[in-house]
């Protein structure tokens, strides 16, 4: 028997569970599986045996459509760094036991960077060891920030989120006729690709943020300081979108001084609390009323609102790391290339993992405005296209409806 095993890993999103359908249509469009395994909590479920049946769970067109619409990871994610088989081989030995008792020949992994680390990893052991085993990654992550895709399934939703948030906040804080700043903390620790989706809230003809600071480029608090009491002297509300992950002209973290200093288990340092250190710059220097607000963990969930492009892109996805696997591919990644802004069209390529792990695509500098408070034309024409389409959300009982596997 040749049967596949798919896992979830990283930050939950929109759109994972979209591409874990994709994979789930090419297997019940091909012969060249006979059966799909879903692991537990990621590479861990491989790890530890903790394996399921998604032929039983998932039997019938009605819970595949929910499912696609439903946010989070259906089969639950981990924060699980593998280490170099060299420096600790007995993951690997675990994984390849798992693999063979259950007749696994095709892996995908879907995920961010550090789960395709693990895809770079494990394929690169599976080949060294003569295991028969092709091991495809399948790209996720609200940040944008993956290697040689133009885009990753999950940030059109998160983006499209981000953009309706603001428009709407900017309604709320309009109607005061008294000084006050709103800082929007937004998701991004290197890459401020989510922070510059909130220039969208301008595409309907309104103002949007006043001002966005992204973490590619370092703040200037004087500057700061300063662009906010300019902003102040035209009107009376002022909206400021800010990057989760922003740097001052040192190098240091705006929201150390809000931070414990605890790090996870790939070493990165928690970072929120960006807006919280900047409300209390702006109460200090200014004295004016001010509001921090964090998007949190709703920028990344917000099913009700997804980008159909999001959906879709995500769904084919899914069934282009599928077709990889079958058809001899290891050590790849299912990519996205753009070939139009406008009209916009893109097609469904396979990338070399090794050439995405443990790379980060930022910004360019250019789509900075120079003043570093805005975003260019360019960054626009890049956005507009990927939040555009509304999805059919099935509700129950007033809400949206979902579909768990466990």
């Amino acid at each position: 028997m040749n049967n596949l095993l798919v896992a979830q890993s990283g930050g939950p999103t929109t759109a994972i569970n979209a591409t874990l359908v994709g994979v789930l249509h090419g297997v019940r469009t091909s012969s060249k599986v006979d059966k799909v395994y879903g692991a537990k909590n990621g590479i861990e479920g491989a790890i530890n045996d903790n394996l399921i049946d998604l032929n039983e769970l998932i039997r019938d067109t009605d819970a595949m459509d929910t499912l696609t619409y439903t946010p989070s990871s259906a089969l639950g994610s981990c924060r699980y760094k593998m280490k170099d088989w060299r420096e600790d081989e007995e993951p690997y030995k675990k994984i390849i036991a798992t693999f063979k008792k259950h007749d696994i020949k095709y892996f995908i992994y879907i995920g961010g960077n550090d789960s395709m680390d693990t895809v770079d990893k494990l394929s690169e052991y599976c080949k060294l060891n003569n295991h028969d085993i092709y091991v495809i990654g399948g790209p996720k992550t609200v940040d944008n920030d993956l290697n040689l895709t133009d885009h990753c399934p999950g940030f059109g939703s998160a983006a499209k989120y981000v953009a309706t948030t603001i428009s709407e906040l900017e309604r709320d804080i309009s109607v005061y006729d008294i000084p006050a700043v709103t800082i929007v903390e937004i998701m991004g620790r290197n890459a401020g690709w989510l922070t510059a989706a909130s220039a969208l809230a301008r595409v309907n003809g309104g103002p949007g943020p006043d001002l966005i600071y992204l973490c590619e480029k370092a703040l200037d608090y004087d500057n700061f300081i300063q662009d906010v009491k300019d902003k102040l002297a035209t009107k009376p509300g002022v909206l400021v979108a800010i990057s989760e992950g922003l740097k001052d002209t040192t190098g240091a973290y705006v929201s150390d001084s809000m931070s414990s200093g605890a790090v996870d288990n790939f070493g990165h340092k928690y970072i929120a609390g960006s807006a919280r250190a900047l409300e209390q710059l702006v109460r200090e220097k200014i004295g004016c009323k001010v509001r921090a607000i964090e998007l949190n963990l709703m920028q990344r969930a917000a099913a009700h609102i997804a980008s159909e492009t999001d959906i879709v892109e995500s769904v084919m996805l899914g069934q282009k790391a599928f077709s990889c696997a079958v058809n001899g591919e290891t050590g790849k990644m299912a990519a996205i290339k753009r070939l139009s802004d406008n009209p916009y069209r893109v097609e469904f390529a396979s990338v070399p993992v090794s050439e995405v792990a443990n790379h980060e695509k930022v910004v360019p500098m250019e789509w900075i405005t120079p003043e570093g408070n805005d975003v260019t034309e360019e960054m626009m024409a890049y956005l507009r296209p990927l939040i555009m389409g509304q999805v059919n959300i099935k509700y129950e009982n007033g809400i949206p409806k979902q579909h768990k596997l466990y």
